[in-house]
């Protein structure tokens, strides 16, 4: 999912995410998707690039790892060939034990590559494709070992239900924020243990000062402020699966968008910026980032962002995330974007996927 900057120090053998982990619905908002636009995306594991080009439209979603596009063409094809409740259980969210025999099924449909990686990984294919990350397998690690250090079951369940923000607030100061949850949690989103357990040590080079307090701010707000009965990504981390609440992309009453919309997505193995060159075609109208530019030296954040503006049509939209590193491409010399202030604050304050720090909407100048 990243940039030349880092392709040559962290590993890109494997699925880093099987899900994606920033909130679908504000980059809607933000990039405004729709019949005859194009978008070029960071694929990941392909949930924001489907929920884009479920508006209409072409999707470009590029990714240097090929264990990502290979997640990507599986769920692809798994959402073309298999009703809902079918593909709900292939991807791990219902239980099924079968699902080594779906991807007999759906295996011929599928190119070369894509079908050498997924033969060599039946054990994945059989848990389930959205647990398959080792993003997940962190969360996993902190929902099985750590949160019931914290907590006992009933207060854990507790958190979710519904209720006004004085309720949350209320729950979260007498119930929730103990003593062992500021330790532990500091512990456990410690620069350490989240750089080789969660994400990559190389994706903290550049990144200053206390990563646990930040995420720990954060993820107050989260439990306070936003509602914490209606996040997929809070059910996700809390009960190792999406259990009540979907994420943007399976939406039940948009499944015919869905199907239609994987046939408007390319996937390109590479870079971002080298996606933009080789399928820049007309030009795009948006580009969903995720927080790519967290991971590079300020030399590379400026030329990545030039080679992608070039690529841009007249008020084309950028929408990136900032988690623990500030970056802006509005501030950068002879910058042809006006960063959307106010949009981006608000799209921020609404931000189910509480973890960053910022979240920027830039459009491109007339």
């Amino acid at each position: 999912m990243t940039c030349s900057s880092v392709k040559n120090r962290a590993d890109f053998g494997f699925i880093r995410y099987a899900n994606c982990w920033e909130d679908a619905e504000i980059l809607c908002v933000a990039l405004q998707p729709g019949h005859g636009r194009r978008i070029l995306s960071i694929a990941s594991g392909g949930d924001n690039a489907f929920r884009l080009a479920m508006d209409g439209g072409t999707v470009v979603a590029a990714d240097l790892s090929y264990p990502q596009i290979a997640c990507c063409r599986l769920k692809m094809e798994a959402i073309k060939m298999l009703g809902y409740p079918a593909l709900l259980r292939f991807l791990g969210i219902h239980e099924d034990s079968t699902r080594l025999e779906t991807y007999r099924q759906i295996r011929p449909h599928l190119d070369i590559a894509t079908v050498t990686f997924w033969d060599r990984h039946p054990q994945v294919l059989a848990r389930g494709i959205v647990h398959s990350g080792k993003f997940e397998r962190y969360f996993q690690l902190f929902r099985t070992w750590i949160l019931p250090l914290i907590h006992p079951c009933h207060r854990i369940s507790a958190l979710t239900r519904s209720g006004s923000r004085q309720d949350r607030e209320c729950f979260y100061v007498s119930q929730w924020d103990t003593w062992r949850w500021r330790l532990l949690f500091r512990v456990f989103f410690s620069r350490f243990i989240l750089g080789r357990l969660g994400r990559d040590p190389e994706f903290f080079r550049y990144v200053e000062g206390s990563v646990s307090d930040r995420i720990l701010d954060r993820t107050r707000y989260a439990l306070t402020v936003l509602p914490t009965d209606s996040n997929p990504y809070l059910d996700y981390i809390l009960n190792g699966n999406y259990t009540h609440v979907m994420p943007p992309y399976l939406d039940a009453s948009r499944y015919d968008d869905l199907k239609d919309a994987v046939s408007h997505i390319i996937l390109v193995h590479g870079t971002i910026d080298e996606a933009a060159e080789r399928h820049a075609g007309p030009g795009f109208d948006g580009y969903n980032l995720s927080d790519i530019f967290e991971y590079m030296d300020a030399d590379t954040f400026v030329s990545t962002y030039r080679t992608l503006q070039a690529s841009a049509r007249s008020g084309a939209r950028f929408a990136y995330w900032n988690m623990l590193v500030s970056r802006c491409c509005s501030g950068i010399p002879e910058s042809r974007v006006t960063h959307l202030d106010e949009l981006s604050r608000f799209l921020h304050s609404t931000d189910r996927a509480w973890f960053y720090s910022a979240f920027h909407v830039e459009q491109v100048r007339e």
